[in-house]
């Protein structure tokens, strides 16, 4: 144990893990040169596309100090807020971890939420002031706002290149010299946290895990304790770039382990392994059932692809075990699904997904959070769904979710940033100067309020420069109204949708308006309505394409042209009557866009 590091990087999306990691492993030769190749621990195409880190991942890497050598476990985590939790799991995994912060940039958000939950966990922190080679970087500031943040030494600020390699080998000396050796009773009963897993088609689910104490042999029989599930080890090892089975891993180890199971909701991220012969007592602290944070519906674009569909978001959960979902039927969209997400972020990869790797294309709806509501009986209701809320008459109040939000800018977009905020129904809390130059604002604001393009909005109005990062706090009562749109006294419920009273009035006027823009004219008039309750709120028409039925009478009597136009006039009634409203896919996207 002595001889084993375990750490994580942790920064703000877009600083660079991924590029230190790939020059970590090539200068402990873990890799050939011929398996390099950018960002190799990012293994979906979406992730080297976008750039991002979507699940995190880990890798072993052997490294000579002095004479002696070392292991060093590697926990690559995402940087985006929406994936926090694995975050959360990963830093729980470790004993130590490198804070990067962009040179250019300087100290971000996600940077200090990270730190923070590092701190918490009592790891040891390596600073470092990445991409120092490029021409903006501003090393000294950077060294001043890690020394002022994290209270080190200005002298234990590691300077670095991901992307030439600088300052490399510095890091694995501080990596074996600052970070301390695992702890745990090797011969204790054995406790395993899982901070990962993901799924293989051959092999079923393959998790991985930390062992805290004892040690795990292959074919021992094993129990995961929030499902109290058993299983055999059939396949333990240790990650390098490929699994590398062996028949023990001890305290202080990385590694995984394959038992066979096919079903997503039998092993979860931030459980606790130990064994049935000798069993440990109590689980490893800290784990959460992951809280779907964002709601939409997803549908298929031709109904009968719907057990296909179905099939799909199956195999997607059994990688992303955040994605929750249940089936559900709109009047407008057919028979789909209501699908929890932790973010906009994620509801965006899911929905990529489904496109690449299932070939689906899918429609979905206005994402929305999820609201408590309680009826005049006391009863407690959880609303996933506009759709779900009771009946005005029966409703004594609606709960909606808070945040508390953290948002990192320079001094010169304070304003603006405060206005948005304020109109999202936002409540400033506090106001910090880290330094002379970089200023967090602290507001606690309704998630509901953020789901749209709040984050859009806030990187324009900061020229980007602003970042942006958030924590649940609770339900608070809000004066909530449901907006139905009717399409010719129809309601169209896929496009329905809980807003803020105050808001309530430009939201639906604003959908009549681009739904006006969208929908294709049809033969007889189409009445575009917001209403609340009974209550008709906004209106648009799109008049009837029409025939000139009187170009053939010219010049004698009014009455004839009369008469023509008379019987257009019926067919026109009796077409309203019996022809439906197409709504194009476009017009769904579009209300996510209304503030365009």
């Amino acid at each position: 144990m002595q001889h084993i590091r375990n750490f994580c990087i942790i920064a703000h999306i877009d600083h660079g893990k991924s590029t230190l990691a790939d020059r970590l492993l090539e200068f402990t030769k873990t890799i050939t040169e011929r398996q390099m190749q950018a960002q190799v621990l990012d293994d979906m195409d979406l992730e080297r596309e976008k750039g991002i880190t979507i699940k995190s991942h880990a890798i072993q890497m052997k490294h000579i100090h002095n004479g002696q050598e070392y292991i060093l476990n590697l926990i690559d985590t995402p940087g985006h807020v929406d994936f926090s939790y694995e975050v959360s799991r990963a830093i729980a995994s470790c004993e130590g971890a490198l804070l990067l912060v962009d040179a250019a940039q300087g100290i971000q958000a996600q940077t200090i939420s990270n730190l923070y939950l590092a701190i918490d966990n009592g790891l040891e922190i390596i600073p470092i002031a990445n991409k120092i080679d490029m021409d903006g970087a501003m090393i000294e500031e950077t060294k001043d706002q890690i020394v002022d943040l994290v209270g080190c030494k200005r002298e234990d600020v590691l300077l670095a290149s991901g992307k030439t390699g600088i300052g490399i080998e510095e890091i694995l000396t501080a990596i074996i010299e600052r970070i301390p050796p695992p702890k745990g009773e090797p011969t204790a009963p054995l406790q395993a946290l899982i901070f990962d897993s993901v799924f293989n088609s051959f092999r079923g689910i393959i998790a991985y895990f930390r062992i805290f104490n004892g040690e795990l042999k292959k074919g021992d029989k094993v129990k995961f304790f929030s499902t109290g599930g058993e299983y055999v080890a059939d396949e333990i090892g240790v990650l390098l770039l490929d699994k590398s089975p062996r028949d023990i891993i001890r305290t202080g180890d990385v590694g995984y382990i394959i038992t066979g199971i096919k079903n997503s909701n039998e092993v979860k991220v931030g459980d606790t392994i130990t064994t049935v012969s000798k069993p440990a007592l109590e689980p490893i602290k800290g784990f959460e059932e992951v809280k779907p944070m964002v709601f939409a519906g997803i549908y298929p674009v031709d109904t009968d692809d719907y057990e296909m569909l179905r099939e799909s978001i199956e195999k997607l959960q059994l990688n992303d075990a955040s994605l929750t979902f249940e089936p559900e039927s709109s009047a407008a969209l057919g028979f789909g699904f209501r699908c929890g997400f932790l973010g906009m972020l994620h509801l965006e990869i899911i929905q990529e997904r489904l496109d690449r790797e299932f070939d689906m294309t899918v429609i979905t709806t206005v994402p929305n959070v999820s609201y408590f509501a309680y009826l005049s009986d006391g009863t407690k209701l959880q609303v996933n769904n506009p759709s779900e809320l009771p009946e005005p008459t029966k409703l004594d109040r609606v709960e909606e979710p808070w945040i508390s939000a953290s948002t990192i800018c320079k001094p010169e977009f304070i304003g603006n940033i405060m206005s948005l905020c304020l109109n999202k129904r936002g409540i400033l809390k506090n106001q910090t100067y880290l330094t002379p130059s970089r200023v967090e604002l602290v507001f606690e604001m309704p998630l509901a309020e953020i789901v749209f393009d709040f984050y859009d909005k806030l990187k324009s109005i900061s020229k980007g420069y602003a970042s942006f990062d958030y924590h649940p706090l609770d339900y608070r009562p809000s004066d909530l109204v449901k907006i139905d749109i009717k399409l010719n006294s129809e309601n169209v419920d896929a496009l329905s949708a809980l807003i803020h009273r105050d808001h309530a009035y430009d939201f639906g006027k604003k959908i009549c308006e681009k739904l006006k823009e969208l929908l294709p004219r049809q033969q007889f008039v189409i009445a575009i309505q917001a209403a609340i309750g009974a209550k008709i709120i906004a209106r648009e028409t799109i008049s009837a394409m029409r025939k000139d039925v009187t170009a053939k009478c010219y010049g004698g009597d009014i009455s004839r042209k009369r008469k023509l136009l008379e019987k257009q006039k019926k067919g026109k009634k009796r077409m309203r009557q019996i022809g439906s409203v197409e709504v194009p896919q476009q017009a769904f996207l579009a209300v996510l866009k209304l503030n365009d």
